[in-house]
């Protein structure tokens, strides 16, 4: 009898088969006749199958192909493979998502040197492709050339990890304000996730995504008081992706607070008396720190001895003429601060 190719959708059962098609089949079951030269598939549900199954109707048997669907990282090498049942030579040609023929029966037929034919025999023709990029993504067609043309699709896809995400500032933070850090993962696929963490804790982010061809870019802000005491603190942004195998991308990122300086001189021990020197150190915190340091005497100018260096004043051979209040004083942007310490000095003690 002639050859007849029929499809059934029973549970997407596929048949092949010489002979006639029994109409009083049910999906449970099916009688074919003569039957000797008949082949039954069971179905994989598709939805749960990352490989389909082409079957080939050719006297005295069926041929198939199977493609498998494929994941590799960006910049990694991609295996492509096309199994084959029951090949007798047919040709075999392999097309790219833009249906140009990357080989045709193992011989090259597209210039890229990414692409290399690995494996070809009558069960399994395998290539590889090196240097994958997200342009590369899709499927790859795997054809068996013989009275009609057939394929399946080996579908090519692409994960790309994020990079260490980088944290900006909107604006620089002050004292009694608010401080807003961005924290940035610019090229993912799937999108990464971004956690902000402080003192072990995490910081709810308003989070924003932003297509880039095949890639995502991904954002999270947040929005923190921030005090004096806050200066130097330490945050850290985190990105995970799916690719990192469970292992984060961390950016730390220290809170740089800005406030105006405090001042505070650091007197010296004891009493002194005449001849004796005098060592004032003028001690400054502030955010940024000031350069300069004034020195001064209330109601008076500095002793014609007295020598400045940095926020440390000296005077030498100490007498009852120094004595008075001497003033220390810094500013930045932020505010300005003094200190002042009282000079007296005593006579000498009477000689036994």
């Amino acid at each position: 009898s002639a050859l007849l190719c029929s499809a059934l959708l029973y549970g997407g059962c596929v048949l092949c088969h010489r002979g006639s098609i029994d109409q009083t089949a049910t999906e449970a079951q099916y009688t074919m006749r003569p039957g000797p030269r008949s082949l039954l598939l069971l179905p994989t549900p598709l939805s749960l199958s990352l490989r389909a199954l082409l079957l080939l109707c050719l006297a005295p048997r069926c041929q198939a192909v199977q493609a498998e669907n494929v994941t590799v990282l960006e910049g990694g090498t991609a295996q492509i493979s096309c199994r084959l049942q029951n090949y007798d030579g047919s040709i075999v040609v392999i097309q790219n998502p833009r249906r140009q023929t990357l080989f045709f029966n193992g011989t090259r037929a597209l210039k890229d040197d990414r692409f290399q034919m690995v494996l070809f025999t009558p069960r399994l023709v395998r290539i590889t492709l090196t240097n994958v990029s997200v342009s590369d993504e899709g499927g790859y067609f795997c054809q068996l050339y013989t009275d009609d043309t057939h394929h399946q699709v080996a579908t090519l896809s692409v994960s790309v990890p994020p990079d260490t995400p980088t944290v900006e500032v909107k604006q620089e933070a002050v004292e009694g304000g608010e401080v807003e850090l961005t924290c940035l993962s610019p090229r993912s696929k799937p999108p990464a996730t971004l956690r902000w963490i402080r003192d072990r804790r995490e910081i709810p982010g308003v989070v924003s995504q932003q297509e880039n061809g095949k890639t995502v870019s991904v954002s999270s802000t947040i929005r923190l008081p921030v005090e004096r005491k806050d200066n130097g603190a330490a945050v850290s942004c985190e990105a995970s992706h799916p690719a990192l195998g469970g292992q984060k991308r961390v950016r730390h990122y220290r809170l740089d607070v800005h406030f105006a300086p405090t001042v505070r001189i650091i007197p010296p021990p004891g009493i002194l008396r005449e001849g004796d020197s005098l060592s004032l150190t003028c001690s400054i915190t502030g955010n940024p720190l000031p350069r300069d340091v004034q020195w001064s005497r209330i109601n008076d100018t500095l002793p014609e001895r007295a020598e400045i260096s940095g926020p440390t004043l000296q005077v030498s051979r100490l007498s009852q003429s120094h004595n008075g209040t001497y003033l220390c004083q810094a500013q930045n942007n932020y505010g300005r601060a003094a200190d002042h310490y009282t000079l007296l000095v005593y006579g000498e003690p009477p000689s036994p």
